[in-house]
């Protein structure tokens, strides 16, 4: 239920970057016009990740889901309408509704993963918790490989706002089943100590968000929340626009790469698991994946932008996408070694910092675009893949640091 909630929560999120040739068309919106778009949504996901993580804390993961489910449905409603029939409007009150209107969704979204680390920090035994944060966020592979080929082929027949109130059905569907699930109870995860209960593979809270492993890892998550969400939000009207593939040719290739991070992301759970259970460590164990992915990530994406083969540029990038977020359960998973049953708050203000990435890189990426050309803005991104990766050499490095 994790991994569906979040998967049906995705695709109201990305639904937006599939219709947006055609909503670019009605409004007469430029690139940086709809690059303000996509990052309304974000600038609200970011801020209300904190206050969505200390919800998950207090309600609980089946709660605070089931309420957020209900609000994708009518924040998705609400999007489709604007401009249409009766509620016409002028182009530039058009352009601030569907701002506001995304800023409401990124804030009702803001619990999604927060709330599913509150849950698995809960729910499931620390040994498999990699593997539980990679199912739960391939929801990002699957909820991106299904908008497109959903809003797509709705859209080409009956128009984009028939298609985002179709993909708004998905999270219908969840929030009715959140009614009939009972929480499952709480894992046994503490140990006694000198007469005291305490929760085992946890530091404490204020000294683990304070130590340089949780900046330095919050660091990291924040350039790749930069570098992956240019490919949430762009990769689809890049490869219409730019690589001039057609509406459904340009679906069908950007649903390539979260094919791909359904594998990956789930991998890099599973992978990280045995290597930190292994000979490796807990620590290496955790930061192989983050090191070898993001800089794999960062080559593959230089060989895109820079290849003059539309179908090459495709591919590479479709890979990059796979592997800049195949390193997603091992940040999740050791924020939960650090934080233990605050897991929610932890992960807010982790995930806070990667969609303030995720709200300069789909603004900044057209604007750098524009003046440098689109090689140049993704070769950027290349570069802070890279460093991403390099960051993680100074995670685990404190001596309260688990491990």
């Amino acid at each position: 239920m994790l991994c569906a909630t979040a998967t049906a929560g995705y695709i109201c999120r990305v639904n937006i970057s599939t219709a947006g040739a055609l909503i670019m068309d009605d409004f007469d919106l430029s690139q940086v016009e709809m690059g303000r778009i996509f990052s309304g949504f974000l600038l609200g996901y970011a801020l209300f990740q904190v206050p969505a993580g200390m919800l998950a804390d207090r309600w609980g993961a089946r709660r605070i889901l089931a309420m957020s489910s209900w609000l994708w449905v009518g924040s998705t409603a609400v999007q489709a309408i604007i401009g249409w029939g009766p509620i016409q409007t002028t182009l530039n009150a058009a352009l601030m509704a569907l701002v506001i209107s995304r800023f409401v969704l990124g804030i009702t979204e803001s619990p999604t993963y927060p709330g599913a680390a509150r849950g698995i920090s809960k729910w499931i035994l620390p040994k498999f918790q990699g593997r539980a944060n990679g199912i739960v966020i391939s929801s990002i592979g699957l909820g991106s490989a299904l908008a497109p080929l959903i809003v797509s082929n709705v859209m080409v027949h009956w128009g984009w706002r028939i298609a985002m109130l179709v993909s708004g059905i998905p999270a219908l569907v969840i929030a009715i089943l959140w009614l009939t699930i009972r929480e499952p109870e709480a894992v046994q995860s503490t140990q006694i100590n000198n007469g005291k209960i305490q929760d085992k593979n946890v530091l404490n809270l204020k000294t683990s968000l304070l130590s340089r492993s949780f900046i330095l890892l919050t660091l990291s998550y924040t350039l790749q929340g930069y570098v992956g969400y240019i490919f949430v939000t762009w990769f689809y009207l890049y490869l219409v626009q730019e690589r001039h593939f057609d509406l459904l040719s340009g679906a069908w290739m950007s649903s390539l790469p979260w094919l791909l991070s359904i594998i990956s992301i789930p991998l890099g759970g599973w992978i990280s698991d045995r290597l930190a259970a292994g000979r490796p460590g807990l620590i290496w164990g955790r930061r192989a994946v983050p090191l070898i992915g993001m800089s794999a990530s960062g080559i593959m994406i230089s060989i895109g932008a820079h290849t003059g083969s539309a179908l090459i540029a495709a591919v590479s990038l479709a890979f990059a996408t796979a592997l800049i977020l195949s390193v997603e359960s091992p940040f999740w998973t050791t924020m939960m070694i650090m934080s233990g049953s605050r897991s929610g708050m932890a992960g807010g203000i982790m995930n806070m910092g990667s969609n303030i990435g995720g709200f300069i890189s789909p603004a900044l990426t057209p604007i750098l675009a524009e003046y440098f050309g689109w090689e140049n803005s993704l070769h950027i991104a290349a570069g802070l893949a890279i460093i991403a990766a390099i960051l993680w050499v100074g995670v685990g490095t404190d001596r309260k640091d688990p491990g």
